[in-house]
């Protein structure tokens, strides 16, 4: 299917909405135009699922997802964990770190076997707060990939599997050859 037959990115400049996809071209390799659908749908989402959190609950989306990070870890995480986890500094977790603990919604305890580092928990307040936002966010989600049946979304999230498998293992072997 060439860019000119694609009647979702005809629909899409009528309603300013190509997004990264403006970027591509009718003879563009499919894999580029591939990566940059990928990237608009992504960015699209996001910036939807932002909007959403900041309307409902005054939230930041990096703090929802350092909240989230903290919910499934019911003993707590060490700091440089929640900086790996969300991919972000130390310094960032710091910060969200500081303004969620004056709000109650965290605590931070000394680590019993390293005195230099901190273990995050949530706080009974910071749990049921998170835990309504989870319930609507879900229901985002839910909505937002509605126009998939469930068969397309299995068959969907299973190819971006494989796909992730696939760069995973390029990264490795860059990583073993030295690039």
């Amino acid at each position: 299917m060439t860019a000119q037959t694609d009647s979702s990115l005809v629909r899409l400049g009528e309603i300013d909405e190509l997004g990264h996809e403006a970027r591509g071209s009718a003879g563009d390799h499919a894999a580029l135009r591939l990566w940059l659908r990928l990237l608009s749908c992504t960015t699209q989402i996001e910036e939807e699922i932002r909007k959403r959190l900041r309307a409902r609950f005054g939230i930041s989306l990096a703090r929802f997802d350092y909240l989230a990070q903290l919910h499934r870890q019911p003993g707590g995480l060490r700091m440089k964990d929640l900086s790996r986890f969300l991919m972000v500094t130390g310094g960032n977790i710091t910060g969200l770190t500081d303004e969620l603990e004056r709000e109650g919604f965290v605590t931070r305890v000394g680590d019993p076997l390293d005195r230099r580092a901190w273990i995050l928990r949530l706080t009974p307040k910071g749990r049921s707060a998170f835990e309504g936002m989870a319930r609507e966010h879900e229901a985002w989600i839910v909505e937002l990939l509605g126009g998939l049946d469930a068969k397309a979304m299995q068959q969907l999230h299973q190819h971006l599997g494989d796909l992730r498998v696939r760069v995973a293992a390029l990264r490795q072997a860059g990583r073993e050859d030295g690039t």
